[in-house]
């Protein structure tokens, strides 16, 4: 029995196929976790998110800042993009209630066998413990239909930029939310830069890697994230483990074996 870490899919559902054929993994024995991005800009978003729901019951994913923009269109809380036609498919689906309840349930991370995975990364000030319980606090809020409505008209936004422990209300959701989906840059304080997209060279002034601070409190710990595909993968620093391989433009799927860490890719289908 092994376990498999898989970076972001977004809809490349025959990468996702070929790259699960490579390892020989079985449903059977083997477990699958998605470091969020399940969707959107591949060629088959629809069948990728039935496939993980077919075999959910293998499947350990977090959300990532497309899953939750899905489920922000579900919700009413943002109207589709003439470019968003494999998300349009998806809520126009026989099926789809039950996939997006599916979606909705899974957390932004994930800490077992000795690993912590997100979907962007944690930011320096916090540890473990206080992600986890901060991840819990949306969690919480996704449960309710009510409060999850109110969550995803009010998710969008670069603001707060700073974590504060006294945010209250959807201003502290979001600002939760903006670590764990969106982050790239930041402070050694946690100060957000949510504009610059580019690789670890876009540094600037104070803003560098998330996963760079000599004192980030989770250092010793071991953080697969994905969202940063300007990295190619390569993260330079130890526990941590960067899967965004950029397969949805055009570079590869990668899967990391916890066992042993060892690494396997393919390349992307379109």
């Amino acid at each position: 029995m092994a376990t498999y870490a898989i970076g972001d899919i977004q809809g490349c559902f025959e990468s996702l196929k070929r790259l699960l054929k490579k390892i020989h993994f079985s449903f059977d024995s083997d477990k699958l976790w998605i470091a969020g991005d399940l969707v959107h800009r591949g060629e088959d978003s629809l069948g990728t998110l039935r496939f993980l729901y077919e075999h959910r019951y293998q499947v350990t994913a977090v959300l990532g800042n497309h899953d939750l923009h899905l489920l922000a269109l579900a919700h009413g809380a943002k109207h589709l993009a003439e470019k968003e036609q494999d998300l349009a498919k998806i809520l126009r689906a026989k099926d789809s209630d039950r996939l997006l309840s599916w979606l909705q349930t899974l957390p932004l991370m994930v800490h077992k066998k000795g690993y912590t995975m997100v979907h962007a990364g944690i930011p320096p000030i916090w540890n473990i413990t206080k992600a986890q319980k901060l991840s819990r606090e949306v969690e919480h809020a996704l449960s309710n239909e009510a409060m999850a409505k109110a969550f995803f008209y009010g998710m969008y936004g670069n603001e707060p930029h700073c974590w504060d422990d006294h945010l209250i209300g959807i201003e502290r959701l979001r600002s939760i939310t903006n670590y764990f989906t969106r982050m790239r840059l930041c402070k050694e304080d946690g100060t957000l830069d949510l504009v610059t997209k580019r690789g670890p060279q876009a540094s600037h002034g104070d803003y560098k890697p998330w996963f760079s601070f000599s004192n980030r409190k989770t250092k010793n710990d071991k953080i697969i994230f994905g969202h940063w595909a300007a990295l190619e993968g390569r993260a330079d620093t130890e526990n941590i483990y960067a899967l965004d391989t950029g397969c949805v433009w055009g570079g590869y799927l990668t899967a990391m074996r916890l066992g042993d860490e060892e690494f396997f890719c393919t390349d992307c289908s379109l």
